[in-house]
């Protein structure tokens, strides 16, 4: 069985910053590549940014120049440092990741229960 979980979401004033984490768990092999998604109410899911298990990085454009991706493989684990906080940037953020299974040996994809961050103006 194999686990996201995020951490790291909260209410913050415009302008300010939070980091996001996320950890996999579980019979875990390998994984690929990482992303964080983010999906407010009655709005269409939307890729924030994604990393490579090498670390080539891509961001939405409407995130470039503040958020900071990354990630530290020896942890299963998944970062996005967010700066310049705007209430647009109020949505659930949810953690993304392609992992093959210790006991399958076969890659799926998987996603975390999400974190709330609320920007406020």
């Amino acid at each position: 069985q194999v686990q996201l979980v995020e951490s790291g979401g909260g209410l913050v004033q415009a302008g300010g910053s939070l980091r996001l984490s996320c950890v996999a768990s579980g019979t875990i092999s390998r994984i690929n590549d990482m992303a964080w998604y983010r999906q407010g109410s009655g709005k269409q899911r939307e890729l924030v940014a994604s990393i490579t298990r090498d670390g080539i990085t891509v961001y939405a454009d409407s995130v470039k120049g503040r958020f900071t991706i990354s990630r530290d493989n020896a942890k299963n684990s998944l970062y996005l440092q967010m700066n310049s906080l705007n209430p647009e940037d109020t949505d659930v953020y949810s953690c993304n990741a392609d992992i093959m299974s210790r006991r399958t040996l076969r890659w799926a994809n998987y996603w975390g229960q999400g974190t709330q961050v609320t920007v406020s103006s």
